[in-house]
């Protein structure tokens, strides 16, 4: 390992890297994040070439563009330490970085939380804003999205975890910050975990079932959704949510996607669809669980696809989807298009 490990030491330290790796593949970029994982003194020395994302208290930092879509802002590790020692922060903070990828181009990508420095001043220093993540979800692009999503989920499971369960004891990351291992027994080691979710958007053949939560805004419909008990399957998971929100019996799954979701603290998103008997499609919600559902029709499902921004206050009501980047938009897009097709060829 120590063989293979020096020459890369070096590769990672000269400034010709980009040239060197524009035709790497997807197996050279796996491999690389999982010797950072592995090389704390790796690690720390891809900090010196790695490109770098800001969240402070978990908002990511954005840069809106002149046609008003946001981006994150990558900054280089001398970016970055210039920030840091502008607003009276050691060196110390950049170590601090989570990793969380590698780009095509072999540069080792991270994530850091300032939210021990002064919003505003770090915002405007960078030429952005931190927004609030659930925000940004409507407005980043789509290929962008997973990216923030994941350096979020890592900064808040490292801040959720510096103690042992089993011990007490304060808990210790590596370099990468893809591990915490108990300060105390260092045999206690804990990893990023995903609560698993079922996602399903069910039919009737003609409709599809959407729902929404007394929590979600004004007109958003979403597809059902519930957490894994311990012990179930994703099929037993998938039908005794249907039957406990809106109390209908599910004929028949297929699976779909999956997906992470940050909120609300990192779920892994199992996206499916389903389908119940056109004789059976009374609905009995549980407002305890939903603050309504309903049936829609291909029709329906066409004017809210439309809606591409949240509607403003004092818009006309309007239903409208969760953003591209949700799987549950994927699910209604996948039913859309499929009964469209449908229709066309009767």
């Amino acid at each position: 390992m120590a063989a293979l490990l020096r020459p890369l030491r070096i590769f990672l330290s000269t400034n010709h890297c980009a040239a060197t790796c524009r035709c790497s593949s997807f197996v050279s970029r796996m491999r690389l994040v999982n010797r950072l994982k592995e090389d704390d003194e790796l690690c720390v020395a891809a900090l010196q070439d790695g490109v770098f994302f800001l969240f402070h208290r978990l908002s990511p930092l954005l840069h809106r563009g002149n046609n008003g879509t946001f981006r994150p802002i990558p900054l280089t590790c001398s970016d970055l330490q210039s920030v840091l020692q502008r607003f009276g922060s050691d060196g110390s903070l950049l170590k601090a970085s989570v990793l969380i990828g590698c780009s095509e181009q072999n540069q080792a990508q991270f994530c850091l939380d300032v939210g021990e420095l002064d919003q505003a001043c770090v915002a405007e220093a960078c030429r952005g804003t931190f927004m609030d993540l659930r925000k940004a979800f409507f407005l980043l692009p789509a290929a962008e999205s997973p990216l923030v999503a994941k350096g979020q989920a890592l900064l808040r499971w490292h801040q959720t975890n510096r103690f042992c369960s089993a011990t007490g004891q304060p808990t210790v990351r590596n370099q990468a910050g893809s591990q915490r291992v108990c300060s105390s027994n260092g045999s206690i080691i804990y990893y990023p975990k995903m609560s698993p979710v079922v996602i399903v958007l069910v039919s009737d053949g003609t409709r599809c079932l959407l729902g929404r939560q007394a929590s979600f805004p004004p007109g958003l419909y979403s597809a059902l959704a519930g957490f894994c008990d311990m012990g179930e399957t994703l099929e037993e998971a998938l039908c005794r949510e249907v039957a406990e929100e809106v109390s209908l019996e599910v004929q028949s799954i297929s699976y779909s996607s999956s997906q992470h979701w940050p909120f609300p603290h990192s779920s892994f998103m199992l996206g499916c669809h389903a389908t119940v008997s056109p004789a059976h499609i009374q609905l009995d919600v549980d407002r305890s669980e939903l603050e309504d559902a309903r049936w829609f029709t291909l029709e329906e499902i066409t004017c809210a696809l439309q809606v591409k921004t949240p509607p403003r206050r004092g818009d006309p009501p309007t239903v409208w989807l969760p953003p591209q980047q949700a799987v549950a938009n994927y699910l209604i897009t996948e039913w859309w298009d499929r009964q469209r097709r449908s229709e066309n060829s009767a």
